[in-house]
């Protein structure tokens, strides 16, 4: 991926005096022009890198302002590994672990150092999830429009994406782009999508991350009050965290917290069984109490 890609161009340029573009190019397996691209943001972001041509030249960091190989300790590398680790969990492959021992001199020792560090990014889908981020990570390297039929609860439609970002967020992997079926940008859930494909080129537009705040993306539409049964305070503390309810005299808990829509919350709720009552919004108890005769009729009634 681009981060990584200059992460790594800056640890080549810190071990070594000077290298050439092309020799970045075969080294990180992408185009002389994704190089120059590149060491172009590199410069944005404050490294002052210096390119000169003809015989002898090539690209290095400014004189006078390099920054001590030992900067990165032990420690350092094995953080830097666990991340790298966590995409091959994705990825299904091992090439970026291996991208330190591309890098720097002996880094290979490190990478079974520190058994302490787990993190797997990959899902209960990740025989479907390495191939639709393998693609769509080249489609974003190079401008390529995807098709794809995505499944949310509104319904299932087509949908023709140019696409920016993948993002993790929330356990789980989403896309960032253009949707030209909804001429507005939008974010996409990995595992809603089916018949992901390449449908030709398209010319960039200005793109901005997208808002991932609690507050944009799950609004708190409904504040939900409910009475939970104590057995079930792990669950609520796993879900919502210690602070979204207090015990009250009689063992049980006072659950508060804000729900984005109401199918939702009737669906919790009645995943407790009857270990759980709500109390507010009054409207949503009639809701549920329908919720349950239709459940009572399916499985009861002949």
């Amino acid at each position: 991926m681009k981060l990584d890609r200059m992460i790594g161009i800056l640890a080549v340029l810190l071990q070594q005096e000077k290298v050439t573009a092309p020799w970045l190019a075969e080294k990180f397996e992408v185009s002389r022009r994704t190089i120059n691209r590149d060491i172009e943001r590199l410069c944005m972001a404050g490294i002052p890198i210096v390119t000169s041509r003809g015989a002898g030249g090539g690209i290095s960091i400014m004189e006078g302002y390099k920054i001590d190989r030992t900067l990165l300790t032990s420690s350092d590398m094995q953080a830097i590994l666990a991340g790298l680790r966590s995409l091959d969990s994705v990825s299904g492959t091992g090439r970026y672990a291996q991208l330190m021992d591309r890098l720097l001199p002996g880094a290979s020792e490190l990478l079974s150092g520190d058994p302490h560090i787990l993190i797997d990014l990959s899902s209960w889908y990740k025989t479907a999830l390495a191939p639709k981020l393998e693609l769509l990570h080249e489609a974003i390297e190079n401008s390529r429009l995807v098709s794809f039929s995505y499944h949310a609860p509104s319904g299932e439609s087509s949908r023709l994406v140019e696409p920016y970002d993948l993002i993790f967020q929330w356990a789980g992997w989403y896309l960032w782009g253009w949707c030209r079926t909804r001429e507005d940008f939008r974010l996409f859930k990995l595992n809603r999508m089916t018949e992901l494909a390449d449908a030709g080129s398209f010319e960039k537009r200005p793109a901005s991350l997208p808002d991932l705040s609690q507050e944009r993306v799950f609004p708190h539409v409904f504040q939900v009050k409910a009475r939970i049964e104590p057995e079930y305070r792990w669950r609520l503390i796993e879900e919502y965290g210690a602070d979204s309810f207090q015990e009250q005299e009689d063992g049980s808990l006072l659950f508060t917290f804000g729900f984005t829509d109401k199918t939702g919350i009737v669906g919790w709720i009645a995943s407790f069984g009857g270990g759980a009552e709500l109390l507010e919004p009054e409207e949503l108890r009639r809701d549920l109490a329908q919720f349950g005769e239709k459940i009572r009729k399916r499985h009861l009634d002949t």
